[in-house]
This record gives structure tokens, C-alpha cells and sequence, in this order.
């Protein structure tokens, strides 16, 4: 039987194939940035067909630059942006509208209403989330109240609603299968992640029927097989899972108290809770981790919309720098202290202040103020955040934080896990493979394929890389952390 693994990891600014060995090791990958469309302030969109093309190149790259055929593959793991939603037609799978992505806040009005009606806490109760247009319902239920004819065909059942993963199985499958996964799921405002199903209460309270909705399974399942005609063969989709489930499987945290931390457009942190889901006073979201052989496993989570996404903005929008490998050398001669503080609230805050109304600013700027200043203090708004999250779920019961699992992209960067680990006060260890978001989808798919036997199994293949410890003083730590929180304050107008 074939033990290499394959996973699709469709990102917000990127799709990536990536092929594994059964030990977790890279044997190719392939990667294809795609565009990103910012049609009114605040709103943001994909192409479906291009994120979709996109898919098929880097699949059919990798396995031409692993030299192997779709026979050789044991199984796919698809691993995607959580929240974007896409509405189609079941019939021809064309989309009806672009893809509205997480980070889209054109619904904070229906979201604040209904807020004002009483209806947040139902939804966290149910959900582990809260009333923010970050998830998908109030999405899906925007393109059904804005384009001709939606709403009555959704109800008639010719439409189909789905996450990311679920069109790209839509289409791998040649529409065969409308599924997703419970982590996947429980991101949507319409899953009831205590009793696992759609809620009746919910699809009525957003207006989104029921006939549009997936099929949910465990993250590790017979999800269905590609045709054969893109990749050759036929090969089995055997695991899913959004992208900070599937990087906290593929950190291996899957005791209880475990934690990661995902840097790459925004950063994700989630706390395996185990079989309890915690519900945050702190305004961070329970969530589904992993669900498999039907046991659930609960995570609490922590999201910052823009971690990446800051540096991408440096260099694309404001052209200080010429790629992301520059800013190591930068933040090196600036350090830590220099007085500039970046705020990346580009489509508002997310945890722990949910504030969708703030917006971006810098402060601290001087005649002396210049560009190794403003990357640094992106770079460390990252780290700013982080203790933002840390802090906030201490409150919630977590306990003292001794490490720190990280990974991402922005992770290859030295400087800042250092900062991270000065500024949190903190282990942090590094794997020796970040690509982790990939690999847990791997994970997934291998589980179900018989490539592995265990979660024992998958633990032990994970190595630390290099191990950060904190040296920064006290005083510098508190002062630093300080100004951060003032520059919060300024930039909020929901205060």
C-alpha cells in the first residue's frame, strides 16, 4: 500500500501542495499566490475559478516535482482559510458570487442588530463563537439577499453553501460530494458544536435553509475519491480540517493544556481544552479542535486577523520592502525599543476586543522615524497581539503558559520568535517542520488510510527545531507592552 500523503493547504494568499512521507518529512511542494480583490473598504473576495485552477496546478506541480503518479499517493488531506464562503449552483458548480472571505466585514451592521435583539449569548452557547461578521452565516446569507433570484433557489435546494474545503471537494469529486468537516463546521455561526449538527435555531435566526448545508463528518473520513482525469487516478480525500485545527494536529497538541500559535495572514492560537468546550468570559471562541471516531475535542481560540498580512502590506502597499526576508536584517539594526507602534486593525480587531469598527494606524513617528522602524514594529505588533491572546485566556482559567508551540511562515524569522518569547515570557519551540498546517491535514488523511495507527503514533514524529527562551528584563518587557495597549485604545471607537 502506498504511505506518501498529499495535502491541499488553500490559503487566504495562496494554494499549496505539499507531499509527505509517512515520517512527516517534505518530499515536493508547490505553491501559487492568487488575487486578492478589495471592492469597498473593509470588503474582501476571491476568485472561486481561480482559487480553484490554482488547486489544480499546484496539485499536478507536486507530484510531477515528487515524481510520483496518483497511484503512489496513499491519500488526500485538504486543509483551508476557515469562514471564506462560497454559494454555487449545484447543477453547473459555478459560483454565484465571489468568495467572501473571513476577513470580510461588510455584515458588522446585521451583526451589531443582532447583538442589540439579545441574541449573542444563544449563539456563544450553542456555537463558542460570537457575533462578528468574521464567520460564515451572516456571508452566506448576504449573497442570498443580494443576488437576483438566490434566496428562492437556495430554499428549493438548487444551491449549495460551503467553506472552502467543501467546494474544492465539490469539485475534486465532480459534485459527487457536499461535505465538510465538524472543525470546519463549528467556524459557520450555524453548527451546534455540543450536540454536532446544524441547528435549527440557528439557520432560522441567519436565514440560511437547511437544504444548502454539508454533510459533517469527522476529520479524518472517506470524504470521497477525485476523478480521475485530474490527476490521472482516482485518489482518496481521507482528511480535513481548517487551518489552525490542522496545524494544532500537526503540532502534535493533542493533550489537554497543549497550546500552538499559527502565524501566517493572520495568527490563530488554540488551547486544547479536551472533552470540555470552556465558554470565554474573555470574548475568545470555543471551538471544535478535532473530531475523530465520532469524540469530539474542544479547543479555545484566539484570532488576529492581520499577522502577515502586515509585512505583505509593506511590501505590496507601501513598497518598503522588497520581500519578507528583509525584515530580519531590519529589525536587527532597529530593536526592540524604538518608540514606533503599528496597529494593523486593517479590517478591524479580533481577539480578545472583537471591535470591527477600529481601524489601522501607526504611532510614535518622529523626523528620525524611518523604514527599518515601521517593519519592526509590524513585526512586533504580531508578538503585541499574542499577549493580548495569552492574557486573555489565563483570565479564562487556562493557567501559567510554560511553551509555546509556534509555526507559519513569518516563524522562519529568528527575531521574532525571540520577541515572542521576551515579550510573553515564555518558552517558545519551533518545529522542525512549520509547515504544519499541511502536515495535520496529512495526518488526517493517514489516520483514515492506515498509514498511521495512532494520535501515540503521529505525537512521537514531532522534533523541536530550535527552543527560544525569554531574556528580556522585566522592566523593558512591561514598558514595551504598555505602549501597545495605549495604541489599542486609540485606534478603538467602540470603547
Amino acid at each position: 500500500m502506498p504511505t506518501y500523503l498529499l495535502a491541499i493547504d488553500q490559503g487566504t494568499t495562496s494554494s499549496r501542495a505539499i507531499v509527505f512521507d509517512r515520517r512527516g518529512a517534505i518530499i515536493a511542494q508547490s505553491q501559487q499566490e492568487f488575487s486578492q480583490h478589495f471592492p469597498a473598504d473593509g470588503w474582501v473576495e476571491h476568485d472561486p475559478e481561480e482559487i480553484w485552477q490554482s488547486v489544480l496546478t499546484v496539485v499536478r506541480g507536486v507530484l510531477e516535482k515528487a515524481h510520483l503518479s496518483a497511484q503512489e499517493i496513499a491519500g488526500i488531506g485538504i486543509t483551508n482559510q476557515r469562514e471564506t464562503t462560497i454559494v454555487w449552483d449545484r447543477a453547473t458548480g459555478e459560483a454565484l458570487y465571489p468568495a467572501i472571505v473571513w476577513q470580510d466585514r461588510r455584515t458588522t451592521e446585521g451583526c451589531l442588530r443582532l447583538r442589540a435583539q439579545g441574541h449573542e449569548a444563544m449563539v456563544q452557547e450553542r456555537t463558542g463563537l460570537l457575533l462578528d461578521p468574521y464567520f460564515s452565516a451572516t456571508k452566506a446569507a448576504w449573497v442570498l439577499d443580494h443576488v437576483a433570484g438566490a434566496r428562492e433557489r437556495a430554499e428549493r435546494g438548487e444551491l449549495a453553501f460551503g467553506t472552502i474545503d467543501t467546494f474544492l471537494l465539490w469539485r475534486l469529486t465532480g459534485g459527487r460530494e457536499h461535505r465538510t468537516d465538524a472543525t470546519n463546521a463549528s467556524r459557520t455561526l450555524l453548527f451546534n458544536i455540543h450536540t454536532q449538527d446544524w441547528d435549527a435555531d440557528l439557520l432560522s435566526l441567519f436565514g440560511v435553509p437547511r437544504a444548502m448545508l454539508p454533510e459533517v463528518m469527522d476529520c479524518s473520513a472517506e470524504f470521497g475519491e477525485t476523478q480521475a482525469a485530474l490527476f490521472g487516478a482516482p485518489i482518496p480525500v481521507a482528511g480535513m480540517a481548517g487551518d489552525q485545527q490542522a496545524a494544532l494536529i500537526g503540532q502534535a497538541c493533542f493533550e489537554r493544556g497543549m497550546i500552538k500559535s499559527t502565524y501566517g495572514t493572520g495568527c490563530f492560537m488554540i488551547l486544547n481544552t479536551g472533552e470540555r468546550a470552556l465558554q470565554s468570559s474573555h470574548r475568545l471562541l470555543s471551538t471544535v479542535a478535532y473530531r475523530l471516531d465520532g469524540r469530539v475535542t474542544y479547543g479555545l481560540e484566539g484570532s488576529i486577523f492581520v499577522a502577515g498580512a502586515a509585512i505583505q502590506w509593506l511590501r505590496d502597499g507601501l513598497a518598503l520592502i522588497n520581500n519578507a526576508q528583509e525584515c530580519e536584517a531590519l529589525a536587527r539594526e532597529a530593536g526592540v525599543d524604538h518608540h514606533v507602534y503599528m496597529v494593523p486593525a486593517f479590517t478591524g480587531l479580533g481577539a480578545p476586543y472583537w471591535d470591527p469598527e477600529a481601524r489601522g494606524a501607526l504611532f510614535g513617528l518622529t523626523r528620525d522615524t524611518g523604514i527599518k522602524d515601521i517593519v519592526t514594529a509590524g513585526l512586533q505588533s504580531v508578538a503585541y497581539q499574542t499577549r493580548d491572546l495569552i492574557q486573555a485566556m489565563r483570565s479564562d482559567g487556562a493557567g501559567e503558559l510554560t511553551t509555546l508551540r509556534v509555526d507559519g511562515g513569518m516563524v522562519a524569522n529568528n527575531w521574532v520568535v525571540q520577541f515572542l518569547a521576551d515579550l510573553l515570557n515564555v518558552n517558545v519551540d519551533r518545529p522542525a517542520v512549520i509547515e504544519t498546517t499541511a502536515l495535520g491535514a496529512a495526518y488526517l488523511a493517514g489516520l483514515q488510510r492506515g498509514v498511521y495507527a495512532s494520535l501515540e503514533e503521529i505525537a512521537n514524529l514531532w522534533h523541536c527545531q530550535q527552543h527560544f527562551e525569554p531574556q528580556m528584563e522585566d522592566g523593558l518587557r512591561e514598558r514595551l507592552y504598555a505602549g501597545w495597549v495605549d495604541a489599542v485604545r486609540r485606534v478603538r471607537k467602540n470603547l
